[in-house]
């Protein structure tokens, strides 16, 4: 707050209490400064490198979404080459030295919450297929009850964290130690154009095990990709299972599941806050 009343010229004196007046007496032109806001991090600035602007930083300064970054969410240009959630993330960071698709998928998606949260508040509504009987309906959730997953806190006995930012895991069938690494929205960007290309040649959905691929960095030491391919191609459903259960506990990220009851039958269960397009683009 205190950075903010800098950022706008407030002062403690009633004098200074309004920038606006004060520029009107002075014939000067109105100038206006974009309030910012610290980001916490569920990487807490673990997983990068030394190197990495974030390293060792456990929140991050955004600036307040404005009618400049609508202009990038709504750029038909940018959203034709998928790039307008990157230009705009871009935006709202202050540290301009902190690439986007540098940033672990977890940071990203705190990022993007927070941002859209100073834009068009923490209520979203969208539609949500009911679990139970299948009946669509609108649903509000409030993006303010989310919590902060910190990554392996209670996989203390089930993987082992390497130096350069992997962990590994032992699978419960094939018995081999599976080094997996974290990704960064540079791998997000590749595996969606991959998957869209995919569709686009009739190539079929192969977009779990691409994920596979691209998340395994080593199995049993070895970092070939022949070898990743080749377990990945035969891993047993089990074992698949167990990598997306222990990867989804392991990962920092922002955990958005809300409590949802459905309209027309009142089931009710937790679910997963879907993040369609009406998340940056509401109705």
């Amino acid at each position: 707050m205190a950075r903010n009343k800098d950022r706008l010229g407030l002062g403690e004196s009633p004098e200074q209490s309004d920038p606006v007046s004060a520029l009107q007496a002075s014939g000067g032109p109105l100038t206006f400064s974009t309030p910012t806001e610290f980001v916490e991090l569920p990487s807490g600035g673990r997983h990068y490198p030394e190197s990495h602007p974030l390293f060792g930083q456990e929140t991050i300064e955004i600036r307040h979404m404005t009618a400049k970054q609508e202009d990038i969410l709504s750029s038909k240009t940018l959203l034709k080459k998928g790039l307008a959630l990157d230009r705009f993330m871009q935006s709202v960071i202050v540290d301009s030295k902190i690439n986007v698709q540098d940033l672990l998928v977890g940071d990203r998606n705190a990022i993007l919450i927070a941002a859209r949260a100073t834009g068009y508040g923490e209520e979203y509504t969208t539609q949500v297929t009911c679990p139970s009987c299948g009946e669509t309906s609108r649903f509000t959730f409030d993006l303010s009850q989310k919590s902060t997953i910190k990554g392996g806190d209670e996989l203390e006995n089930e993987i082992t964290w390497t130096n350069n930012d992997t962990f590994v895991v032992k699978l419960p069938v094939l018995n081999v130690n599976v080094g997996l690494r974290l990704l960064t929205g540079k791998d997000e960007q590749y595996l969606t154009k991959l998957s869209q290309n995919k569709r686009k040649g009739q190539l079929g959905d192969t977009s779990f095990t691409d994920q596979l691929k691209m998340t395994i960095a080593s199995v049993n030491g070895r970092e070939d990709q022949a070898t990743i391919n080749s377990l990945v191609n035969n891993l047993p459903a089990k074992d698949s299972r167990y990598l997306r259960t222990v990867y989804a506990q392991a990962v920092p990220n922002v955990d958005l599941r809300q409590w949802f009851e459905c309209s027309n039958c009142f089931h009710q269960e937790e679910v997963e806050v879907p993040l369609t397009a009406e998340f940056f683009w509401p109705k």
